[in-house]
Formats: structure tokens, sequence, C-alpha cells
């Protein structure tokens, strides 16, 4: 982990900014005290296509799609077992 002052990080924004884009934890503090973390953001998800879902509906094997829903299928449970 690495801490650096606010006047520390103004200083070396630049590289405080590539040590948290290497991974380490930056920690910026003020008057001692931990105050902001800086991070990388995380990647933006990629969009889904028309393709990447044709993709994944080949992809399926022997599934099919349930008839009932799932509160269907608790409520017949439910009743099945206070017959028995």
């Amino acid at each position: 982990m690495a801490a650096f002052s606010i006047a520390e990080t103004r200083n070396n924004l630049s590289e405080v900014i590539d040590r948290a884009l290497a991974g380490e934890e930056v920690i910026v503090t003020r008057h001692g005290q931990p105050v902001v973390e800086i991070k990388p953001l995380q990647k933006p998800l990629k969009r889904i296509t028309r393709d990447s879902i044709e993709w994944l509906k080949s992809g399926r094997v022997g599934r099919i799609m349930p008839t009932l829903d799932a509160a269907t299928v608790v409520s017949q449970l439910r009743d099945e077992n206070e017959r028995h």
C-alpha cells in the first residue's frame, strides 16, 4: 500500500496514477488520516449484440425452457408435501 499526502499527490499525480493502474493500493491522506483511495475504473462491459445472443443459443445443449414458473413449482411441491 502506498500512502501520499494531498500535497504529494498533487505534485506527483502522474506517478500516483501509474502506481494505481499497476495494481498498487494508493491512499491519499490529510493530516496523516486516510481520506481517499485511488484505483482504476472497471472496464466497461462489452455490449451484447445479436451475434452474441445467437452464439449463446447455439451453445445450449439439451436445455429446454421450463413450462412452469418458479412460484407454481414451489406451490405444487408444498401442496404435494401437505398431502403426505
